[in-house]
């Protein structure tokens, strides 16, 4: 564990874990305390004044009048029906944590509006319309709240589309002085044309005295913007300081790409939200994967800062350290989530830490100060990549502590067995895969990605508990099936350049097929019957649901992508001998006839879902769980099944635990509150045990972390019901509960 770390020109990325400076924890105590306006919005765990209760992001809150002994007499307080019965969009999603403050509930609705409502009664205060029309995949996860020393000025600070905005948290008005007319464009400063790219920021910034510090979501295809970190000034909206993801020449970092990269490379985006420690004056932040997310043949090298945690200076973006989770991904492994800061007490010492959930089912815990591993993590060899021209790291690093919180690993004694066809059906699938292996890349066989595109954990996070040192953390055990398709393509085919646009930019999503992927992109091979083409010229312009425009096309690039998409569908759609119409047929290709190769290129196969003929994940159950994990052993403590099917349980099989999105809360009442599962309830356990001790039927599914909160001596439990994916309706309300009478 005693093991020094040096910056030296000669030292190799093979020595990837972390870089630090000698003297780090020296400098970062000697530099000024922070000022902390709103302390008591991050301190006292009473309100929750933050994104994920404080900047730390622990989901934590001191409050105990509700607890294990009066949980059960848990009460409907409020509602509020944040689009006002408007329509919404029938796959529309609400993924908020309220913030609270000074006894004002701060949200947003699925039409984008701001609101404000007395959070003891549920009572609208105000709302603002939206701003601007939101584009693509604008999903929204929380809003910031800053005021100034003197606490004479308040403001709500979110973004929607490309836009980070500023209003008074009293009124709902515009800041006009802030940015442009209230306003400032994400997109500017990144060096590419605005028009071209494709920047929103789905989670909130973080505030650190003055700064609004944000990372941002881009497109994970070629043409991506990159994922540079942030800080504006709160009062003017005046960009302060960047951190460049890619780094630039001359910038730490650089030779892990190839040279120039960062001026047309993209991604190592913050999208998942960033965690400050206002003591330290330091930032933290999980990146995403470089792009494209699955051919890294143009991005040769490790790829640092991509699927990086880094702690910066919050008050000049300086990098202090970092510490790289995944070499050059080439499997979608973004950190997910903001990471928690935690303070462990083990055998009577303090030490803080950052703990950071991922993907792959494990937690990577590090020294606050140095970023060195509180456990070992060893750098094990990985397979080499069968492409042609793809590199892929030769080691990737394993936590051997803390335990997982997911299988590592699919075999096959892990096929599910909810019954025989089902079984046949994933079996059938798995003899045609390549072998699991331990970050394997993906080739021409498709191979199990295990757990899957989704996690493991995703955007929700855990949550720490101060008390015991426990960590919660809900989790997905699911597979994806990956692999690359090798198109032979003649440059001077205008059909051929479609096909390749199409297979780089949507075939990912929609199915080489126009098969789509369910729940998560829709099925085109009807288009040309029920669309038309100035309508997904549209859509490909501006984006749509979850789908982020692809501006950066040339026009007739995009006029080349929506031909070939309209001919594949007519194609698709003509009989075969059975009169069977072609995509029904999975054999099916139009691409028969043989046309002048020039070049062979590789495009990703697509987010093949591995799931039994009803959709069910392949793996045996559990495929949903609530866990708890000891951070100071590095023991899971317990895990539990989270969710489940009715339909599955009226056959007789046992909770399976269902695919989830949101994280928990852990309260000094002994509670963890928790909603995120797919069959639309809000549960409560005891966080000792894992024992379910309260249960709500949402009426619409809590995709969400709940927030709790004190007004007038009353406890509050509040949670926003989005719904809208995993086969869900939509909605719009918010639920605020409480125990009736609890008045002190």
């Amino acid at each position: 564990m005693a093991i020094q770390y040096f910056i030296a020109s000669t030292l190799t990325y093979r020595l990837r874990h972390v870089i630090i400076p000698t003297l780090l924890p020296l400098l970062i105590a000697c530099q000024p305390p922070s000022i902390n306006p709103d302390k008591q919005l991050s301190d006292d765990f009473q309100q929750w004044g933050h994104y994920g209760g404080d900047r730390g992001n622990s989901h934590y809150s001191k409050l105990a009048q509700i607890n294990r002994s009066n949980v059960g007499e848990l009460a409907l307080a409020w509602s509020y029906s944040s689009a006002k019965q408007q329509p919404i969009s029938a796959t529309s999603e609400l993924q908020i944590n309220p913030i609270i403050v000074n006894g004002i509930l701060y949200g947003r609705s699925p039409l984008y509006n701001v609101f404000a409502l007395q959070a003891d009664t549920g009572k609208e205060l105000w709302t603002r319309p939206a701003d601007t029309e939101p584009v693509g995949l604008s999903f929204m996860r929380g809003l910031s709240y800053w005021q100034d020393t003197q606490q004479q000025q308040q403001r709500i600070l979110f973004t929607t589309s490309h836009y980070l905005f500023a209003i008074d948290a009293n009124t709902g008005l515009a800041i006009g002085d802030f940015g442009d007319n209230g306003k400032v464009d994400l997109r500017a400063g990144l060096g590419r044309d605005i028009n071209k790219i494709s920047v929103y920021a789905p989670s909130p910034g973080v505030i650190f005295d003055d700064l609004i510090i944000i990372g941002t979501a881009v497109n994970e295809t070629f043409g991506a913007a990159p994922g540079d970190i942030r800080a504006y000034n709160t009062l003017t909206g005046k960009l302060v300081w960047r951190f460049h993801t890619l780094p630039h020449e001359g910038e730490f970092g650089y030779d892990s790409w190839p040279k120039d990269h960062w001026q047309t490379g993209g991604g190592a985006n913050a999208w998942a939200g960033l965690s400050v420690d206002h003591s330290r004056g330091v930032v933290y932040a999980p990146t995403g994967s470089a792009t494209p997310d699955f051919n890294g043949s143009t991005r040769k090298g490790d790829n640092l800062f991509a699927n990086t945690i880094l702690a910066l200076d919050a008050r000049s973006g300086e990098r202090l350290w970092h510490y790289q989770t995944v070499h050059h991904d080439l499997w979608d492994r973004d950190l997910s989530s903001a990471p928690t800061l935690a303070t462990i007490t083990d055998q009577g010492q303090k030490q803080d830490v950052v703990v950071q959930a991922s993907k792959q089912g494990v937690l990577y815990l590090l020294d606050r100060d140095s970023g060195k591993p509180i456990f070992p993590i060893e750098e094990v060899p990985t397979p080499a990549s069968p492409i042609a021209g793809e590199y892929a790291s030769p080691t990737q690093p394993k936590v051997t502590l803390p335990e997982p919180f997911t299988r590592q690993a699919f075999t096959l004694d892990m096929i599910t067995d909810i019954n025989p066809k089902a079984h046949a059906f994933v079996k059938a699938q798995y003899d045609t895969a390549a072998p699991f292996a331990y970050f394997r890349p993906p080739g021409l066989q498709p191979s199990i990605l295990f757990p899957g595109f989704y996690g493991g954990a995703n955007w929700g996070g855990g949550a720490y508990d101060p008390e015991t040192n426990l960590y919660y953390i809900n989790a997905m055990e699911d597979a994806n099936l990956i692999n690359m398709v090798a198109l032979e393509l003649a440059s001077d085919n205008i059909s051929d350049q479609g096909k390749l646009i199409f297979k780089q930019h949507c075939s990912g999503c929609h199915g080489d097929q126009l098969q789509g992927f369910y729940p998560y992109a829709p099925a085109l091979a009807d288009i040309s019957l029920t669309g038309n083409k100035s309508d997904a010229m549209a859509i490909v312009q501006s984006g749509k649901g979850r789908m982020m425009p692809f501006n950066y096309l040339s026009n007739e690039e995009q006029n080349h992508v929506v031909d070939y998409l309209f001919s594949l569908s007519e194609s698709l759609l003509q009989p075969t001998s059975d009169n069977t119409p072609s995509h029904i047929n999975p054999a099916s290709t139009i691409d028969t006839a043989p046309i002048t190769t020039t070049k062979t290129t590789y495009v990703f196969g697509g987010y093949s879902p591995f799931v039994d003929q009803r959709y069910y994940p392949a793996v045996k159950p559990p495929w949903g769980t609530l866990n708890a994990i000891d951070l100071a052993t590095g023991k899971r403590q317990w895990q539990i099944t989270l969710g489940e099917y009715a339909e599955l349980m009226a056959e007789g099989i046992p909770p399976t635990g269902t695919r989830n999105y949101g994280g928990p809360v852990v309260t000094a009442g002994g509670l963890l509150i928790i909603a995120a599962s797919s069959d639309e309830k809000l549960r409560i356990f005891d966080k000792t045990t894992g024992e379910l001790l309260w249960q709500y039927q949402l009426p619409s599914a809590g995709y969400a972390t709940p927030s709790t909160y004190e007004i007038n001596g009353i406890q509050y439990i509040v949670i926003s019901c989005g719904g809208g994916k995993l086969g869900t309706a939509s909605g719009d309300q918010y639920l605020a509960f409480a125990i009736p009478d609890s008045a002190q």
